[in-house]
């Protein structure tokens, strides 16, 4: 016994002294801590390179959004690919300055935003333009294509009148010329507009005949769409009718041009006559 009175417990068989298991768990904690520091560093390596990968896809949004803004600003809203030059195809009788200054396109305007078909459109009802085609020609020109209307025959509004008129093969009257031009026909009719359908159906014929006919023609006339006739130079009147069976009209009236007669009607090809 101790002096104070007190036993000390006698230890149990098989059980560690409380000394060596209070070392032992000082050593199980501390590994503990080093495993929870060395977890934490894990985590913390793991999270860099996914906070790398979120910047770059941010920084990659950023720049593509940038990128976008910048072609819709240079396309849409920038002259560097503005329209600096305008290039005319097909015109001859028709000066090209001419065109351009009908065209009126914008100097230096994008050529995105340039409306083709409104520049067609005011090249088009241009009295000696045909047809008009415009087209862009990257990076900065404009190309307007042209097909000049072509005179199938005159008309001469007379003493008094405006002069000689140009007509092509739809009745159009498009240019205004001083004389009367040579290897044309002369159409004879009581007014001339690309509205009325006589005019039409004497253009029409005029424009499908062969060309070696066409040049024996002085003058054209007709009452009525199936009624067209014409004159040629030796004095000799060709009764045509409508524009229709032109290739076998041509043909019957080679044949009967090399009998005698003054009259030489065609219009029914099948029973053709001479008088």
């Amino acid at each position: 016994m101790t002096q104070t009175g007190e036993r000390r417990r006698p230890a149990e068989p098989g059980r560690r002294p409380r000394t060596e298991r209070t070392g032992r768990g000082e050593r199980v904690q501390r590994a503990k801590a080093r495993r929870g520091r060395r977890s934490g560093y894990d985590r913390r390596r793991t999270a860099r390179p996914a906070r790398h990968k979120e910047m770059r896809r941010r920084w990659v949004a950023l720049l593509s959004v940038l990128t976008v803004v910048a072609l819709v600003y240079l396309l849409w809203f920038s002259s560097m690919l503005g329209v600096r030059q305008v290039d005319v195809v097909g015109a001859s009788s028709v000066p090209a300055e001419q065109i351009r200054a009908v065209a009126a396109v914008p100097d230096q305007k994008p050529m995105l935003r340039l409306d083709t078909d409104e520049i067609r459109d005011r090249v088009a009802q241009m009295p000696g333009i045909a047809t008009a085609d415009v087209s862009r020609s990257w990076p900065s020109s404009l190309e307007i294509t042209v097909t000049e209307r072509a005179a199938i025959a005159f008309f001469d509004s007379g003493p008094g009148g405006d002069g000689v008129h140009l007509v092509d093969g739809g009745g159009v009257v498009f240019k205004t010329v001083k004389e009367r031009p040579a290897g044309l026909p002369e159409l004879k009719l009581p007014s001339v507009s690309a509205d009325d359908p006589v005019t039409r159906a004497v253009t029409g014929v005029l424009g499908v005949i062969p060309q070696q006919l066409l040049k024996q023609v002085t003058t054209a006339t007709a009452k009525t769409p199936g009624s067209v006739e014409f004159a040629l130079a030796d004095g000799k009147t060709v009764r045509w009718g409508t524009s229709a069976d032109t290739e076998r009209k041509a043909k019957v009236l080679a044949a009967l041009l090399t009998r005698e007669g003054k009259v030489f009607d065609v219009s029914a090809p099948d029973l053709p006559t001479v008088s």
